[in-house]
């Protein structure tokens, strides 16, 4: 025979305490989570500079003709500028290649009446060679037919910037950890650890055009070579660290 029993008052309340107790239990336990999520950060960007010598100048030739007729004109600066283009292959220049081609119209203007008088053609080409061959090679090209001189960049290697770069991001980066050891020991406060790295890039900046003048003006008789000194090119680095204290 099997006897159900009534569970006593007491026994009963027992057992609907024990919910409460479960979650009295967890929330004791939530103090040391929101202590965690309470963690105190410090945000601050470094900056790096590495400066390396150039040792490359990027040349941008032209060559300008006027003819009474556009055909004329064309004519005359495709000639000037195959000769200029050889000169440049036989002295194997690096990165050759053509940036620009135009023909326009020339027109005077005499008591409000415009005549045209010919047409002007221009033929540009870039290319790019060791610094010290760059006076000689650009009096040649004058010679050769160039009569304008569009830019003159003096710039480093593409080795040389590369590893210029990782110099300058470890530069940043220990700036960045510099300034933060500055500002937590002000406060009375240590530097913990890197909680977050974010790398905002390394570049070197395009370098400034030097003026060099105007060919056509310059005496092609002239025995010695344009002296042409390259400078130093600056690579930047930037680096935002997020650290613990």
């Amino acid at each position: 025979m099997i006897s159900m029993l009534k569970p006593s008052r007491s026994t009963w309340n027992h057992f609907k305490a024990l919910p409460i107790l479960g979650l009295i239990g967890f929330t004791l336990a939530s103090p040391a989570v929101a202590q965690e999520k309470l963690m105190r950060t410090l945000t601050v960007t470094g900056r790096g500079f590495e400066e390396i010598p150039t040792t490359l100048t990027q040349v941008r030739l032209g060559v300008e003709v006027q003819g009474k007729t556009a055909n004329e004109a064309q004519q005359a600066v495709a000639r000037r500028s195959t000769s200029v283009v050889t000169l440049l292959k036989s002295r194997n220049v690096d990165k050759l290649e053509t940036t620009g081609i135009n023909l326009n119209p020339v027109y005077r203007y005499d008591n409000n009446t415009q005549t045209l008088v010919g047409y002007n053609a221009t033929n540009s080409v870039s290319f790019r060679l060791p610094t010290e061959k760059a006076g000689t090679i650009l009096d040649d090209a004058v010679s050769a037919g160039a009569t304008r001189i569009e830019g003159v960049n003096f710039i480093a290697t593409d080795e040389a910037i590369a590893a210029a770069q990782k110099q300058a991001l470890r530069k940043a980066t220990q700036d960045a950890q510099s300034q933060a050891d500055s500002v937590l020991s002000a406060l009375n406060f240590t530097r913990k650890e890197v909680v977050s790295i974010q790398i905002n890039g390394a570049f070197a900046p395009q370098p400034r055009p030097v003026e060099y003048g105007d060919f056509a003006a310059r005496s092609v008789a002239s025995k010695a070579p344009s002296p042409v000194i390259g400078g130093d090119q600056r690579v930047e680095g930037s680096v935002t660290l997020q650290i613990s204290y």
